[in-house]
């Protein structure tokens, strides 16, 4: 565990630096960042008074135009220098209003459930795989993958396309280990233009703020190079969506030691883990409201396959070892993979409700049941059934259902915040289904 970062420090960094300006940011309820531009001569106001924000204007953060101002105080721990760009500093901030913690702040309801797990003993470690397109708009304006060279069926770890991306991608790598995050795997994934990089897990706070940071980060880049690059859950219908997969272990409190890491067990995990997963599945479709979090997420959470051959998203409530078609994997000993998040992931209230799941998993010792090996996409539905394999929700309205009636989940998220979550959620429900789609017209145009 890192120890907190002074306002010394902070001033020393920015005479060894010479940062110019800060970035003093939050984020909403979609995860988009926000941020205020600091002088660096005003370091110590924003350290002690934050910088102000109207907050109806700044998105989801249950405020209307009569509200007082919102204040984003800086954490300094997660201060990162731009790579691009080294006299600025980005800054995540924890959300108050009149002096005290805003509810409707994910950073710090995440904050808020960390701390609860910490009374019972617990710390929270999480990795995530965050996957992205690089686009590019045709003569009509459509957005579609970038490079008409990466044309493959199968286009997953192809060397060719990954050469021809060499230059963004190690641009990336480099900025990553310049900020100290330890990448070390990247590649091209398993959609035409779309690619994934991996690094060194981290707490879960801080892997939430370096998220946040990379898919900035990511986009800036692409954009430098004339493209659009997105992390939306399922932008073409023929190819493989875009997931943010977590990995999840807990470990005691001084961070030494793993209390998912059973070395004699044959997936490597210990009680403590198969009820943290047991709590995971019994709350799964609660939970999917917000790990896929848009109606387009459950475009990506289907059984069909796409044009690669496999959606490599799961569909049922499954544990599984390295097995793609679970829910969670068991890719390694003392950690477990959720499949279910994708890139519209907001990876703070992500980690906040799976955290309250798999703490209830373990208070109420919930047994997941035994490991699932089978190709789930392959077996025919009333096996499923017949072995009493739950499903996930199909849509974002069926999902709001699930939330709404699971106490825990809401819980995790604060009421106050669940309720205004579920509002939200049904208003983007709305939006869309009284939409015209062109499926619509071109069906139904001209039979009726």
């Amino acid at each position: 565990m890192s120890s907190e970062r002074t306002l010394d420090q902070v001033k020393t960094l920015v005479n060894e630096k010479d940062l110019e300006f800060f970035l003093c940011s939050f984020v909403e309820m979609s995860g988009a960042p926000k941020a205020k531009v600091v002088p660096a001569t005003h370091l110590e106001e924003m350290a002690q008074e934050g910088a102000g924000f109207a907050g109806f204007a700044s998105g989801e953060m249950g405020q209307g135009p009569h509200d007082p101002d919102m204040i984003s105080l800086p954490d300094f721990n997660s201060l990162t220098i731009l790579p691009w760009r080294k006299n600025i500093a980005w800054v995540a901030g924890d959300v108050t209003v009149n002096g005290a913690p805003w509810p409707y702040c994910p950073r710090t309801i995440l904050r808020r459930q960390l701390e609860l797990a910490r009374q019972k003993g617990y710390f929270l470690n999480v990795g995530i795989e965050a996957e992205f397109m690089l686009l590019k708009q045709n003569e009509q304006g459509d957005y579609m993958p970038y490079d008409t060279l990466d044309n493959l069926g199968k286009p997953c770890y192809d060397l060719r396309a990954l050469h021809r991306n060499l230059d963004m991608m190690t641009t990336l790598i480099k900025y990553m280990q310049e900020m100290g995050w330890s990448p070390y795997a990247n590649d091209h994934e398993d959609a035409n233009c779309q690619f994934e990089i991996n690094w060194l897990y981290s707490d879960a706070l801080t892997s939430a703020d370096r998220h946040t940071f990379f898919k900035w980060m990511v986009r800036t880049v692409a954009e430098q190079h004339g493209l659009l690059a997105t992390f939306m859950p399922k932008p073409f219908a023929n190819l493989t969506g875009n997931g943010a997969h977590f990995h999840m272990s807990l470990w005691d409190l001084a961070n030494k030691t793993n209390y998912f890491l059973d070395k004699q067990d044959e997936n490597g995990l210990s009680q403590t883990a198969y009820w943290f997963m047991g709590g995971i599945q019994k709350h799964a479709r609660a939970l999917a409201a917000v790990t896929a979090p848009l109606v387009n997420s459950y475009k990506r959470l289907i059984r069909g396959a796409p044009r690669s051959g496999a959606t490599w998203a799961p569909v049922y409530v499954t544990y599984g070892g390295s097995n793609r078609t679970q829910m969670m994997r068991i890719p390694g000993p003392g950690r477990f993979e959720n499949r279910t998040l994708d890139g519209a992931t907001n990876p703070y209230l992500a980690s906040a409700v799976l955290l309250a799941a798999g703490l209830d998993g373990i208070e109420h010792k919930i047994d997941p049941g035994k490991r699932n090996d089978d190709n789930l996409y392959q077996m025919p539905e009333e096996e499923l059934r017949r072995r009493n394999i739950d499903f996930l929700p199909t849509t974002l309205s069926e999902a709001i259902d699930c939330l709404e009636q699971d106490e825990v989940v809401k819980g995790a998220l604060g009421q106050e915040y669940a309720n205004y979550y579920i509002q939200v959620k049904r208003r983007e429900w709305t939006q869309y289904h009284q939409s015209i789609s062109r499926w619509e017209t071109e069906h139904y145009l001209g039979l009726y």
